[in-house]
């Protein structure tokens, strides 16, 4: 593995390395590539962008450096940023119900652990997965508090990894953890109902937008139409 990684780390800082496989981290176990080939697939499609530009496009020498900056920029933002936030949209409409489960089963007597176990059995999402994995990792010997503390890493969403922090407190120090969780329920309750309202809020926007770029021209077409045909006709 320490040689497939050699050339990246020949061209690219240790300090951008760890940041990029940090964010590429938080796609879980979902995630369809790792660092090494996201950063040469960057570099190396960012070399042929330049070439390509700089030999096939007028005033290619000006324009290659722009356009391969952006391109760049472009492939982080396609590869990683976007996909992270819909995925951290999609945890946090999963974990309502999730954790709701897992509420569910701690107040029925169960330990954190055979909560999880519950809660995993009866819901195929996500952040089950997540949590499946992490269920995993216990089984082949890390702490329950220690594969939490990892899951934390996958997840981009802070609500989720606030709540992870809470069960993870709960583990290591033995306290009840029922009170937290419906106070996070609530918080999680209410924060989908706020993102409902901007979503909303949005419509109008879009509404326009749209007004603008379809309707309008439609309309001057319409109200101009016979104008141009006379006037070609003539």
């Amino acid at each position: 593995m320490k040689e497939k990684r050699s050339f990246i780390y020949r061209i690219y800082r240790e300090k951008d390395i760890k940041k990029t496989e940090a964010k590429i981290n938080l796609f879980g176990v979902s995630k369809k590539f790792d660092t090494n080939y996201f950063m040469n697939f960057r570099f190396y499609t960012s070399i042929v962008v330049f070439v390509i530009v700089f030999l096939f496009v007028d005033s290619g020498a000006v324009l290659a450096p722009i356009i391969t900056v952006l391109w760049y920029f472009l492939v982080n933002y396609l590869m990683i940023d976007k996909p992270l936030k819909k995925r951290e949209a999609k945890l946090n409409n999963e974990a309502y119900y999730y954790f709701e489960v897992l509420t569910l089963a701690l107040e029925s007597g169960r330990n954190l652990e055979n909560a999880i176990k519950m809660a995993c059995k009866y819901i195929d999402s996500e952040i089950s997965d997540e949590f499946k994995e992490t269920l995993k990792q216990v089984n082949f010997g890390k702490s329950l508090t220690e594969a939490l503390s990892l899951m934390s890493l996958r997840i981009p969403s802070l609500t989720i990894n606030n709540i992870i922090l809470n069960m993870e407190q709960s583990n290591l120090f033995g306290n009840s953890i029922i009170e937290t969780m419906y106070n996070q329920l609530d918080f999680l309750k209410d924060k989908q109902i706020m993102d409902i309202k901007a979503q909303i809020n949005k419509i109008p926007n879009k509404i326009s937008i749209f007004s603008v770029l379809f309707f309008i021209p439609l309309i001057l077409l319409i109200i101009l139409g016979p104008v141009l045909i006379e006037f070609m006709v003539g």
